[in-house]
């Protein structure tokens, strides 16, 4: 990087890489928790992998990024909001569990109870 151009186009492009936009089509908005203990913790690759995934299958949904989210102990944590803006959310999840969360809870409306906040085994 070499310039202020450079560093326009290297963020426009992670801005492009990390989110969608929403529009009538997409059933859900998918929230990661990037703060530094979601960081610390994994959610980058977490993150990546739900954006991939999202853009892979043309899931409809929406993959944005968060600060905290207040259960610091259970990062990386990924919120799924559905239209009505009712919540599901999954804990200790990795990149493996974040392609699974796409295939299932967002492409066949399956909530994956056992990665969910209060049913999760470590």
């Amino acid at each position: 990087m070499k310039s202020l151009e450079d560093l326009k186009k290297l963020r426009e492009q992670a801005q492009d890489r990390m989110t969608m936009r929403m529009d009538e089509e997409q059933k859900y908005r998918v929230v990661v928790g990037m703060a530094t203990c979601g960081i610390a913790a994994g959610a980058r690759p977490v993150l990546n992998a739900l954006v991939e995934e999202v853009a892979k299958t043309k899931a409809p949904a929406v993959v944005l990024q968060t600060g905290c989210i207040g259960m610091c102990t259970l990062e990386p944590i990924v919120e799924v909001f559905d239209k009505n803006n009712e919540k599901t959310t999954y804990v200790l999840v990795d990149a493996l569990k974040a392609k699974e969360i796409v295939e299932k809870h967002i492409l066949k409306d399956e909530v994956i109870d056992e990665y969910t906040v209060g049913k999760y085994k470590k």
